[in-house]
């Protein structure tokens, strides 16, 4: 059993502080979905199309999943706190590039630079994992995530405020302080929790056979990406069914889009009470099911022609309450598979999680029109709700078979 930790808030000498932790995996969503109910008058004027611009959402995903695959093994060889203070100064010049982006084509690329702060996200993480056990682990991930979950909540909120008032780049002014404020912190406090390996980047490498051919790992990574991925698919499709389909201002759109993040709070908080006392896989189930029901639910009231804002994005509710459950719990079974790669599992899962969900949120941005309704992004988030279910189901069957128990 591993001793907790000694820890200092603002000494660099001890592991950080549970603030900074949640600073960070804040600062990853905050980047993801602020900036969201802007998109229409980001259209306007960049004078193209919609799915142009929602291409912002699915490209930054794809470009942060293909980083996580490399970012796990570089912070085993490195440390964790080298590669997050780079990361968020990658982030902090992109984020100007968005800002006075010349066109479209641009924008879009100095966005799929932004990903860079998916760093910040995916080593806190593993941080976590550095410090603690498995069960105390997903505990501990679950508090900082709850914390985590605030920012969603209200980020789009703020961000449909700023475009109304300011217009849409003061959202991404607000990114870059943000963004300032966190590198301060992950320098001043960011101790480093990472034992080096000693190992040669083509020798970390090389140890990706070694998760990937365990059937836990792809479970507990299946599972957290098929259930993260009902959310992405919103984050691609939920801003046009707002503003499109039920014709939200985008000040309307941003305070609806947060519902997913009051249930993804409520499921991190219980994480955080439970998983010590009643196991990873049994939260993970739970929360896959629950993630399931919500989009059913949702879909039968359109199919019956009672569809309404409130009840489109109130039940989305319990895609984040499912969410909250399963992000945190799979997230710590897959960094236990195999613990001396504990920031290799971190980026690779990370990886499988965001690329899975890019691909879903561009399939939705896609797939939506006027004649379509919200039924390609419901059917879509069923789709994947019901495969984080088979995944889970899988490693119990695989944990009964190693162990006898669930």
């Amino acid at each position: 059993m591993k001793q907790p930790p000694v820890i200092r808030f603002l000494d660099r000498t001890t592991p950080p502080h549970i603030a900074t932790l949640i600073l960070l995996a804040g600062m990853s969503a905050v980047v993801m979905n602020m900036f969201l109910p802007s998109l229409p008058k980001m259209t306007s004027h960049f004078d193209t199309e919609y799915k142009i611009m929602q291409l912002s959402v699915a490209l930054y995903l794809g470009v942060s999943g293909v980083l996580q695959v490399f970012m796990g093994p570089i912070s085993d060889k490195y440390g964790r706190r080298p590669v997050i203070l780079f990361g968020l100064t990658v982030f902090l010049l992109a984020t100007l590039g968005c800002i006075y982006a010349p066109t479209a084509e641009a924008f879009l690329f100095f966005r799929m630079c932004q990903a860079a702060v998916a760093v910040a996200m995916v080593l806190s993480r593993a941080a976590v994992r550095d410090m603690f056990e498995q069960d105390q682990a997903a505990s501990m991930i679950g508090y900082v995530t709850m914390g985590m979950a605030i920012v969603p909540m209200i980020s789009p909120m703020f961000g449909g405020i700023l475009d109304e008032l300011f217009g849409w780049q003061a959202n991404f002014w607000a990114l870059f302080l943000l963004g300032a404020l966190t590198l301060w912190l992950a320098w001043a406090d960011m101790g480093e929790t990472a034992v080096k390996s000693g190992k040669t980047l083509t020798q970390q490498f090389g140890e990706y056979p070694e998760l990937l051919t365990s059937p836990r790992f792809w479970g507990y990574s299946l599972a957290a990406g098929f259930c993260s991925g009902a959310f992405f698919a919103y984050l691609g499709g939920g801003p046009f069914v707002g503003s499109v389909v039920f014709g939200l201002s985008p000040f309307w759109v941003g305070i609806f889009f947060g519902a997913p993040a009051i249930g993804y709070f409520f499921g991190n908080m219980f994480t955080g009470m439970l998983a010590q006392r009643v196991g990873v896989n049994r939260l993970v189930l739970t929360g896959s099911l629950i993630n399931a029901g919500g989009v059913s639910l949702s879909l039968a009231i359109f199919l019956a022609g009672y569809g309404t804002p409130l009840s489109f994005f109130g039940l989305m509710t319990f895609v984040g309450l499912g969410n909250g459950l399963v992000i945190p719990n799979a997230t710590a079974g897959l960094l236990s598979v195999r613990p001396h790669l504990a920031g290799t599992a971190s980026g690779l899962g990370g990886a499988i999680m965001i690329g899975g969900g890019a691909a879903l949120s561009a399939l939705a941005g896609a797939t939506l029109d006027e004649s379509t309704g919200a039924f390609p992004l419901l059917y879509i988030m069923l789709a994947t709700a019901l495969a984080a279910v088979v995944s889970i189901l899988l490693v119990l069957r695989r944990e009964r078979r190693i162990t006898g128990s669930i």
